[in-house]
């Protein structure tokens, strides 16, 4: 069972930033393919971005195009999620999660192809 832990959340006015970032064992990112999701209260969850580790390739949903950046950390064996630029309705809380290396990231950046999952971190944007 794979094991990732979420930090970096917190309270940020909007147009601010904030950077999450997503730990694992070397073993354990090599080569999958790790998401960050998020579900708001009532929503359901949904993808924000993902990265193959194997390709690099990389997906973003519409709503953060231009905000968010997702990067790997090869020294640290860790994928974090620079956000820029924050909204209100970014308001939730985050999940890594990582899934398997065959999974296509523009067309599968989907909570149900994601096995293994992060406790999560919240983020609030509000004034």
């Amino acid at each position: 069972q794979v094991q990732l832990v979420e930090s970096g959340g917190g309270l940020v006015q909007p147009g601010g930033s904030l950077r999450l970032s997503c730990a694992g064992s070397e073993f354990e990112l090599n080569d999958n393919v790790i998401g960050w999701f998020r579900q708001a209260p009532g929503k359901e969850r949904e993808g924000v971005s993902c990265i193959s580790l194997n390709d690099g390739s990389i997906y973003y949903a519409d709503s953060v195009k231009g905000r968010f950046t997702i990067s790997r950390d090869n020294a640290k064996n860790t994928v974090t999620l620079q956000m820029n630029s924050l909204k209100p309705e970014d308001t939730a809380a985050y999940y890594c999660a990582s899934g398997p290396a065959t999974l296509r990231v523009q067309a599968m950046c989907v909570s149900i192809f994601f096995g293994s999952w992060g406790q999560g971190t919240q983020v609030t944007v509000s004034s």
